[in-house]
């Protein structure tokens, strides 16, 4: 049997109609960059998140960016964030010529410790960046206590988990900034690259479309150094059909994994995801178990041979990243950060999953744990 890590044709078939239907009206318009199919979109995805404002932007990079350049930090600045997450969070604190300071994670859900920011905050820090690691939210309160009490700038990299929720409040909400992406193997997926800036200040806002296109406003009068941040209206009108579908693709995902958690529940040198607290709510755009004893490599392998699809997100943590050498970091100095990356194994849990895939996976893991 095989069962891939990601699957995105079932969904498709799904709303195939509907997406080309949207395609060719688009296409007979004309109307390809910005619009009103991308101002549909903002409008959306600001109320589904509980925000006020939202920018659609060219991707989820590109998102973070735009946060820290709208905040003008740069050379001379600190920005806090997790050394365990997609190269695209702390790379847009370098791009902005800004320095990523890590904060090490928790063993259970691999997100940002909150206890340790407070330690790691300098005069020259101007923001957080928490993560939301494969749908979970970060304990935003002490997050957003700290920045107030420091004045801090907090962006939420939200990249994972749009739907998450933390103490029923929606990712994107609680932060300065909060940003999406819509990489086609995301929950919301577009069809290539995509993302979204949320925010609740209308100064704020105004500014992050202004940055969008050049920094120019009006047309051709730059007030700042901005960039070609826009979302295609191709991505929107796609974006716009799939919406509708997020929730129930959602719980199609939290299904799969409470499956998971019941057939896997007895499988030793075993660690399966947890959720923080009854409150908060994981959109699972990955479930990841950890594989114990040193095993991670055997089990891998045994995996793939069986025809299960599988990955590690993410086996180098950033502060051992070699373009990260100059920072100064050493092994060791993040020990939770890189067990993380030895022992993790992200499996399929795409909504369209089977049962019968689902027990194949367990029955495979459980034979190659023993």
């Amino acid at each position: 049997m095989q069962v891939p890590l990601l699957d995105l044709k079932p969904q498709y078939e799904q709303i195939r109609g509907e997406i080309q239907t949207a395609i060719a009206e688009l296409c007979a318009s004309q109307q390809f960059i910005l619009g009103q199919h991308v101002e549909d979109l903002e409008k959306k995805i600001a109320a589904y998140c509980q925000c006020r404002f939202a920018c659609a932007v060219s991707s989820g990079s590109d998102a973070l960016l735009m946060a820290l350049m709208t905040e003008n930090i740069g050379p001379g600045d600190e920005v806090i964030t997790s050394p365990y997450t997609f190269f695209a969070t702390a790379g847009a604190i370098s791009r902005v010529g800004a320095r990523p300071v890590f904060v090490d994670i928790q063993p259970d859900t691999c997100n940002l410790n909150t206890d340790l920011i407070e330690a790691a905050i300098t005069p020259r820090t101007k923001a957080i960046i928490p993560v939301h690691l494969y749908g979970q939210m970060v304990d935003m309160d002490s997050v957003m206590a700290l920045a107030e009490r420091y004045q801090l700038v907090v962006i939420e990299d939200a990249a994972q988990a749009i739907g998450a929720e933390y103490m029923h409040r929606q990712a994107c909400s609680m932060g300065h900034y909060g940003c999406l992406s819509f990489f086609p193997s995301k929950n919301l997926g577009a069809f290539g690259d995509a993302g979204m800036i949320l925010c609740n200040d209308p100064e704020r806002a105004e500014k992050l479309k202004i940055y969008r296109s050049h920094g120019s406003s009006p047309k051709y009068y730059h007030q700042y150094i901005g960039g070609n941040f826009r979302m295609d209206a191709m991505q929107a009108v796609v974006l716009l059909v799939k919406l509708k579908f997020l929730d129930s693709w959602t719980s199609s995902r939290q299904k799969n994994a409470d499956d998971y958690q019941t057939l896997l529940a007895k499988v030793p040198n075993l660690t399966l995801p947890v959720t923080a607290t009854k409150n908060n709510r994981h959109v699972f755009n990955q479930y990841v178990i950890r594989i114990l004893g040193g095993r991670r490599q055997a089990v891998w392998d045994g995996l793939k041979a069986a025809g299960i699809g599988c990955d590690v997100y993410y086996p180098v943590p950033l502060h051992l990243q070699q373009c990260y050498a100059s920072l100064g970091y050493s092994k060791g100095d993040f020990p939770e950060s890189e067990r993380a990356a030895a022992e993790t194994l992200a499996l399929p849990i795409y909504p369209e999953l089977s049962h019968i895939q689902k027990r194949y996976v367990a029955d495979t893991l459980a034979s190659l744990c023993k």
